[in-house]
This record gives C-alpha cells, structure tokens and sequence, in this order.
C-alpha cells in the first residue's frame, strides 16, 4: 500500500470541507460540528472563500473570534432561518391579494361618478378640438380658440336655461294656484265623499297637516330637490373645468402618451392615435350638427301648431336626441304628451311629425353625417350602444360608438395585418 502525501492528510485545525479540496461553503451539519450552535452566524460562501477561490483555513481558535464578530455586528442576536414556504404562507399571499383586489374595486365603485365625469370632459375635449383647429387655421392662437369654443359652450347652456326655466317656473306657479280648485272639485266628487265616510280620509289628511308631517315632507323633499339641483350644478361646473383643461393640455397628452410607446412603432401609433381623435371629434360634431336639425325643425314645427313652450319642447327634443338609440324616441314622447296635455290634435299632430322625422333621420340625415365620421356596422352599433347603456346609463350609450369604430380601428389595421403575416 503506498504512503500518504503529506498534503492529503488533514490538519487538525481546518474543516473537513476544505480539507477535501472543495471550495464551497460547507453544510449545515459540518458547520454545526465545528462551531458552537450559540452566538454564531451562518457561514456565507463569501466568507468561506478566498481571493483565489479556494477554501479559507481558519487556523488557532476561530469560533471565540466569529463570536466576537457577532457580538459586534448583531447585538439583538443572529437572525435564524428564512420561513420555509409552506401551505400557511401561500394562504396568506393568497389572501392579502385577494383583498388588495378587493379593496380596489370598492375603490373603483366610490369613484364611480369622478371617473364618469373625467371620461366625458376627455370626450367632449376631444370632440371640440376640430372645431379648435379650425379656428388655429384661421389664424388664431390656441388660447384665443379655445376662449371662443368655450364661450360658445356657455351661452348655449345660459340659452338652454332661459329657454326651461321660467316654462317650468310658470307652470310650477299655476299648479300651486290651481291646487284649491283640484280639492274642491274632489270634495264635490261622491266616490271621495263616500270613502271619506268609510275610512275618514279627510280627517286623517288634516290630522297629518296640523301634525306637521306635511311640513317636514315639504322640507325634506324641498331639501332633497335643492340637493340634486346643487350636486347637478357642480357636477357640470366640475365638467366645464375639466374639459377646458384636457382642451389645453391635449398636444402636450398626445405627446407624453406617444414617449411610452417604443422608439420603432411611434409613427404607426401616432397615424393611429390621429384617425381615432379624429373619428371621435367627427362623431362628437356630427351627432352635435343632427340634433341641431331635430331641435329646429321641432320647434318650426310646434311654433306653426301653436304648441305652449314651443323653444323649451324643441331644446328638449334636441337634448335627448344626443343619446343613441332611444334618445329621439324619449324626446318625442315627452313633446307628444305635453302637446296631449294641451290638446288631442296638438298631440295626434306631435306624434305623426316626431313619426315621419325619426324615418327621415334614420334613413336621410344620419347616414349623411355620420359617413366620414364613423366606420361600424349598424349590428356593432346598436350592440355597443346596449352594453355602453348598461354600464354607465345615457353616458354609456354616447360613448360607445366612437369607442366601437376606435376598436375596430385597431383591429382592422394592426391585429389584422398580424394575423395574416404569420
């Protein structure tokens, strides 16, 4: 059997690892025979080796010195082992994810009515940027066209509502005078004096009155009334000023949008972002230029009838013909019950005229308008109107088919191409 070289045998005083030839840290278990379990950290590979890659020797006492080190570095004690990653830690992953997402719908939900209002100032500052365009065309300053749209924009609600309001307060006015003839012919009725008789109606209703429960119904709903009216007021001040401020800022969005879009396909996006603004602000003055045509040839139409409030009824019709789908059919059952109201030919004329229109409309003037502006199928049309009108009501429906055509866009021009090239 042949000697031992000297170097193969181990030194008392180094681990066993090293004496092996193996440069890596040593295991748990060695470790834990050479240096006392207490007060010692975990060896690193980077402490176990050298410059050279080999394994370190650490000759004469070195658990005293690594407890010294310890001692020094760690004075709130050595930190253990990391958790193993069992069940109960996936669980609880799990679990805290499921309730940040929780908590972010509920978020999304309470926020409802801010994000609604952002996405209509953005629609309505990308629909009035052609017109803003237009007049920079023309010569003028960004900030002087957008001064001039917007003063438009004001006095078309400040006509809109002097033309409803003292409709609606004359009428309200009337009612309240007219309410003591509405009692007395009601207490002139035998079918009232009967069930007054029988249930003692009448004195239940002045019983409620010097009870002060009518009082406090008349403040609650004066209060509740005043309440929508100041949350509406706001609401439409809060889209004013968002919309004048994503008008100005518009260039300066594109251009930020555009930096998040890799160096390469920028141009492409660019063209694409561009038909779609453009496709929207199309709809948004086409939409804008059809209730225009419905509002004055109704209020030609009522002011030859003779119709009460003919200006009022015909910015009703123009309004409600804003939405898709129903809003024309909305407006010309209002307009048709307020001419029944007045009289039964008023109203059998309201019907026939809003009947004829809406075919002339449909088939004549909105497919004129629309044709440069919107490319989608009519089926696409009435279906993401439905769904717009499920998720976000009237403002839904009005979104959703320049939404519709800008998806279809994208399709059409980059979802299309990639399919057929591979």
């Amino acid at each position: 059997m042949p000697d031992t070289a000297p170097d193969a045998v181990p030194r008392p005083d180094m681990p066993r690892a090293a004496a092996h030839g193996r440069p890596g840290a040593a295991g748990a278990a060695e470790v834990t025979d050479i240096l006392p379990t207490a007060g010692v950290p975990y060896p690193t590979p980077s402490e176990d080796r050298t410059a050279g890659g080999r394994a370190a020797s650490a000759p004469g006492p070195g658990p005293a010195v690594a407890a010294d080190a310890t001692d020094d570095s760690a004075p709130y004690g050595v930190p253990g082992k990391p958790f193993a990653r069992g069940p109960f830690l996936w669980g609880f992953t799990a679990a805290l994810g499921v309730l940040t997402a929780w908590g972010l719908a509920q978020a999304l939900v309470s926020s409802r009515s801010v994000i609604v209002l952002i996405v209509v100032a953005a629609f309505l500052a990308v629909g009035l940027n052609p017109v803003v365009e237009g007049l920079q065309r023309w010569g003028l300053g960004r900030r002087w066209a957008i001064s001039i749209v917007f003063l438009g924009v004001i006095v078309m609600f400040g006509l809109f509502g002097l033309a409803i309001v003292p409709p609606v307060g004359e009428q309200t006015s009337d009612f309240i005078s007219a309410v003591p003839g509405y009692v007395q012919e009601l207490l002139g009725n035998p079918t009232i004096k009967q069930l007054d008789a029988d249930y003692q109606i009448l004195a239940k209703v002045q019983d409620y009155i010097t009870n002060g429960g009518l009082g406090a119904a008349v403040a609650g709903g004066i209060l509740g009334a005043g309440a929508v009216v100041l949350d509406a007021f706001f609401s439409g001040l809060t889209l004013l000023v968002l919309t004048l401020y994503f008008l100005s800022s518009l260039p300066t969005i594109k251009e930020y949008m555009l930096r998040l879009v890799p160096a390469t396909r920028r141009a492409r996006t660019s063209a694409i972002g561009d038909e779609i603004l453009a496709g929207i602000g199309g709809y948004v003055a086409g939409n804008v230029l059809i209730s225009v045509i419905a509002g004055a040839l109704s209020w030609l139409f009522l002011s030859i009838a003779g119709a009460r409030y003919a200006l009022a009824l015909a910015l009703v019709v123009a309004v409600t013909d804003l939405i898709p789908l129903v809003g024309a059919t909305v407006g010309a059952v209002l307009v048709s019950a307020v001419g029944f109201l007045q009289s039964a030919t008023l109203g059998i004329a309201c019907a026939i005229f809003f009947i004829v229109y809406q075919q002339v409309e449909n088939y004549v003037i909105y497919p004129r308008v629309m044709r440069r502006s919107v490319d989608v199928a009519p089926a696409v049309t009435v279906i993401a109107a439905l769904f717009g009108g499920a998720l976000l009501g009237a403002v839904g429906a009005l979104l959703a088919i320049p939404v519709a055509a800008a998806v279809a866009l994208i399709v059409r021009e980059v979802v299309l191409p990639r399919q057929a090239r591979m």
